[in-house]
C-alpha cells in the first residue's frame, strides 16, 4: 500500500504587522522571495511606512491575500528585514498584547512596543560582550612549548581552565600572540561570550530567615497552593492589614510554583519598593529572580528580560511594564499594593498593569494574588460578589498592635497661632519625644518642592507655566520655579512679572520647605528628603532607605513614595501634614485616595517592638474618609463609599470612559469634540451610556495643548464600547481628527 505525498504547505508570502503608531490596524507587505521561510509570528520586522523605515510586528502570515483585503497587489510593499530569527515576542505575549490593546481601546503596535526593553530597537542597548580563554586540550608530542606558553597552560589551570583575555594578558605578563599560538594548535580557544549585567551585583542581601506562618497565613497559603494544584485560572484577594506578613505568603506561594515546575511573577507599585522585594526574593531564589523596572539602566534591563525569554529566571519582579515579561509556563501572578494608581499607564499605550495582569493569569490558566491593607473599591466589590476568592489577614504579625492616630484639627492651631502654621506644636513635641527615645520619624506630605506657589500681594497675580494652566513650584535648591508636568524651569524673579511689585508670597509648603523647617528646629537629628527631586538618579533612593532602616538616619520627610511596602521595625512616630490635599481634588477616587494613603503610611509606624503612633494634620477632621483611616477601619470606609458610587453612577456599578481631546489650537480641539459630542448622541440610540460634556478638562492646559474632555458612563462594558466604537467611526468620518482624541477606558482618575 503506497503511502500518499504529503502536500508541502505553501509558504507565506505576506505579512500583516502592527506598527508602533496611533492607528487601530495592521499592514500588510509582500514577503520578497529570498525572506520566505524566516518570518514567524511576532518577530521584528523593518518596514516602510510613507517615507520612513519603521519597526513593526508581525502578527499574520498569509500564503495568499485573504479575500476580505481588497489591493492592488501591485501597491503592496515589499518588507525590508526580518530583525529575529527568534521572536523577541512569545505567542502568550502576542495574545495578551492584543488584549489588553482591544480592552483598553489602544493601539496593538504600541502595546507591543511598552512589552520590549526600552531601546530595543535602536542601536543604543546591545548585548554586552566580553573576551575569554579556555584550555581544551593538551599540547602535540613533537613541539615544545614556550616560557610564556606554559606560564598561560599554568596560569588558566590554576583558575579553573577559564580566564579572560585581559586577565590572562595582565596576569601571565604576555602580549596576545603566544594566546594566539595555542589557540591554533588547539590547545586553548578564543571565543566571545555575553557578560549578563546584574543590577544586584554586590548587594547586600537580608538573612533568610526562617517563619513560622501564622494560622491566618497558612489558611491563605493553602487556598492559593490548593488553587495551584487546580491547574485553573483562580483569583484571590488577599486582604492583610499592614505588617500582617501578606509578603512571606508570596514568597511561599512563589516556591510552591517553582517546586511544581511553574514561573511566577510579583508586580510592586513604585520603584521605590522593588530593592526591598528583589533582594528579599534573591536571597530566596537566587538567580532564578530576574528585575525589571525603569531605574535599572538599559543594558541591565535588557538582560534580565533577556534572561526571562531564555528561562534562566523563573521569577520576575518589578513595575507596571514587568506585566508583559516573557515568563513561560506562568502559574502565579502577584499584584501587591493593588489599589496603588502607579499600575495605570497615563500616557499611550493606556493599561492598567493590574487588571491586564489578572488577565494574563486567565490566559495562562494560573492563579492571580491581588494583595493590599487597603483594597480598590473595585477589587473589594469584586470579592464581596464572589469575582475573587477572598482572603483576610486580620492581625499583625507577633500579636502587635496598629499603630494609634490621632486627628489634629487645625483649626485650633490656627486660632491659638492666629496664623497658618505647617508643623503644629503637638507633632513637634512628638518628634522631639521620639527622637529622646532613640526611635525615628517619618513625615508624609504629598507635594514636592518648597513653596506650590508664588503669589504677588500687590498685584494678586500668581506665577504660571507658559505651557499649562497650572502654578509653578518654587523649588528653593535651585531657586527654580518648576512646573511638575512639562518640566518648564525659569529662574525664580525678584519682582512680580505682571506689576514689577517686590512682594512675592511664596505659599504652601511642599516637602523641601518641610525638611528644611524640621532640620533647623532638630538640628541633631538626621533627616532625609525622598521625592523625585532628590532621588532622580540610580541607587539613591536604595542607599537612603538602607541608611535609614540600619539606623544611619532618624527621619524621613518624603511624598507617598515613603508610604507603601516598607518595614522599618524603629519607626514609632509617622506624622501626616496637609492631607487635605488629595480630599480637595475634582476626582470621584479622591476620598479612597486619601483613606488609602493615609491607612498605608499610618502602617509604617510599629512594627518593631515598641508601639506606633500617627498623628494627622486636618482641617477636615470630620470626613468620613480621615474618620475611618484614624481607625484603620475599611470595612467601613468602605460602607459609606460604596453608597455614593452607586447613588451617583460611579464604578464598580458604571464602567467609565474619558474622552479627552488635545490641541494647541483650541479653536480647532473645540472642532473635534464637538463633532465627537455629536457622534455619541447618535450611538447611544438605545440610552444605555451616559454622555457628559464636552468641558475643559480639570488641568485645562497641558504642554501647550487645550484639552477637553467628555465623559461615557456605561450600564455594561459591552454597551459602552459599541457605543464608543461606533462614535469614533462616525466622528472620524465627519472630519473629527482622531489624531487629537485620546480614549482612556477605566481612568483611575478623571484629571
Amino acid at each position: 500500500m503506497s503511502v500518499p505525498k504529503t502536500e508541502k504547505k505553501a509558504e507565506p508570502q505576506f505579512v500583516e504587522a502592527v506598527l508602533p503608531v496611533p492607528l487601530r490596524r495592521s499592514f500588510t507587505y509582500a514577503v520578497p522571495a529570498e525572506l520566505r521561510g524566516t518570518i514567524k509570528l511576532g518577530a521584528r520586522l523593518k518596514v516602510p511606512f510613507g517615507k520612513r523605515t519603521m519597526t513593526g510586528y508581525a502578527v499574520k502570515l498569509h500564503a495568499e491575500l485573504p479575500a476580505d483585503i481588497e489591493f492592488d497587489t501591485s501597491k503592496i510593499k515589499n518588507i525590508i528585514e526580518v530583525s529575529d530569527d527568534e521572536p523577541l515576542i512569545t505567542p502568550e505575549i502576542l495574545k495578551l498584547t492584543q488584549w489588553t490593546a482591544d480592552y483598553y481601546a489602544s493601539f496593538w503596535g504600541e502595546m507591543l512596543k511598552a512589552s520590549l526593553p526600552a531601546g530595543i530597537n535602536t542601536e543604543k542597548v546591545r548585548p554586552k560582550r566580553r573576551k575569554a580563554v579556555r584550555l581544551v586540550g593538551v599540547p602535540a608530542e613533537g613541539k615544545a612549548l614556550t616560557e610564556q606558553q606554559q606560564k598561560i597552560i599554568d596560569l588558566l589551570e590554576a583558575n579553573g581552565g577559564e580566564m579572560l583575555f585581559t586577565d590572562v594578558l595582565e596576569q601571565a605578563d604576555v602580549g596576545a600572540s603566544p594566546i594566539n599560538t595555542l589557540a591554533k594548535r588547539g590547545v586553548v580557544e578564543v571565543y566571545v561570550d555575553d557578560v549578563m549585567r546584574d543590577p544586584l551585583a554586590g548587594a547586600k542581601l537580608p538573612v533568610k530567615d526562617a517563619f513560622t506562618l501564622t494560622d491566618e497565613q497558612q489558611a491563605a497559603l493553602d487556598a492559593i497552593t490548593a488553587a495551584l494544584n487546580g491547574g485553573e485560572f483562580h483569583a484571590f484577594l488577599l486582604h492583610g492589614v499592614t505588617g500582617s506578613g501578606k509578603t512571606e505568603v508570596y514568597i511561599r506561594a512563589m516556591r510552591y510554583a517553582l517546586d511544581t515546575g511553574r514561573s511566577a511573577m510579583m508586580l510592586v507599585p513604585e520603584i521605590a519598593l522593588t530593592p526591598v522585594f528583589s533582594r528579599r526574593l534573591r536571597s530566596v531564589f537566587g538567580a532564578d529572580v530576574a528585575i525589571l523596572h525603569s531605574n535599572l539602566s538599559p543594558g541591565e534591563r535588557y538582560d534580565e528580560w533577556r534572561r526571562i525569554r531564555r528561562g534562566d529566571a523563573r521569577i520576575a519582579i518589578g513595575t507596571r511594564s514587568a506585566v508583559f515579561a516573557p515568563l513561560e509556563n506562568i502559574g502565579l501572578v502577584i499584584v501587591d499594593e493593588e489599589h496603588d494608581p502607579s499600575y495605570r499607564q497615563h500616557e499611550s499605550p493606556f493599561y492598567n498593569a493590574r487588571d491586564v495582569a489578572v488577565m494574563r493569569a486567565h490566559l495562562a490558566g494560573a492563579v492571580a494574588v491581588l494583595g493590599s491593607a487597603t483594597p480598590a473599591m473595585e477589587s473589594f466589590y469584586n470579592a464581596q460578589t464572589g469575582k475573587y476568592t477572598y482572603l483576610r489577614l486580620p492581625d499583625r504579625i507577633g500579636g502587635r498592635g496598629l499603630a494609634v492616630a490621632e486627628l489634629i484639627d487645625m483649626r485650633e492651631v490656627f486660632k491659638r497661632f492666629g496664623k497658618d502654621v505647617a508643623l503644629s506644636p503637638e507633632l513637634l513635641d512628638a518628634i522631639a519625644e521620639t527622637h529622646k527615645k532613640g526611635e525615628q520619624v517619618m513625615i508624609l506630605l504629598n507635594r514636592r518642592g518648597f513653596s506650590q506657589f508664588v503669589l504677588c500681594r500687590t498685584c494678586g497675580e500668581t506665577l504660571k507655566c507658559p505651557n499649562c494652566d497650572i502654578t509653578l513650584t518654587f523649588h528653593r535648591g535651585d531657586n527654580k520655579l518648576l512646573c511638575h508636568y512639562c518640566n518648564h524651569r525659569e529662574k525664580s524673579p525678584k519682582l512680580c512679572p505682571h506689576c514689577e511689585s517686590e512682594y512675592l508670597y511664596f505659599v504652601g509648603e511642599g516637602t523641601e520647605n518641610i525638611a528644611d523647617q524640621l532640620t533647623k528646629k532638630f538640628p541633631s537629628m538626621r533627616i532625609a528628603r525622598v521625592d523625585r527631586d532628590t532621588m532622580a538618579h540610580k541607587g539613591e533612593m536604595e542607599d537612603v532607605l538602607l541608611k535609614f532602616a540600619s539606623g544611619g538616619l532618624d527621619m524621613l520627610v518624603g511624598t507617598q513614595m515613603i508610604a507603601k511596602g516598607h518595614d522599618f521595625p524603629n519607626v514609632t512616630l509617622v506624622g501626616v501634614i496637609s492631607v487635605d490635599i488629595g480630599l480637595g481634588l475634582p476626582d470621584l477616587r479622591s476620598a479612597e485616595r486619601t483613606f488609602q494613603l493615609i491607612t498605608q503610611v499610618a502602617g509604617r509606624a510599629g512594627r518593631g517592638e515598641q508601639a506606633g503612633k500617627v498623628l494627622i494634620q486636618t482641617y477636615y477632621p470630620e470626613h468620613y474618609a480621615l474618620r475611618h483611616a484614624k481607625e484603620q477601619d475599611y470595612e467601613g470606609f468602605y460602607a459609606e463609599e460604596i453608597r455614593f458610587r452607586e447613588r451617583l453612577g460611579y464604578p464598580p456599578f458604571f464602567v467609565l470612559a474619558s474622552i479627552l481631546i488635545k490641541h494647541r489650537d483650541h479653536a480647532y480641539a473645540s472642532k473635534s469634540a464637538n463633532i465627537l459630542r455629536r457622534a455619541f448622541d447618535a450611538a447611544n440610540t438605545a440610552r444605555h451610556c451616559r454622555v457628559l460634556g464636552p468641558a475643559p478638562a480639570s488641568l485645562s492646559r497641558l504642554k501647550n495643548e487645550f484639552r477637553l474632555q467628555i465623559i461615557l458612563k456605561g450600564v455594561s462594558r459591552r454597551s459602552l464600547r459599541e457605543t464608543l466604537d461606533i462614535a469614533l467611526a462616525d466622528a472620524e468620518a465627519h472630519g473629527c481628527d482622531l489624531r487629537t482624541v485620546n480614549v482612556e477606558i477605566d481612568p483611575v482618575n478623571l484629571m
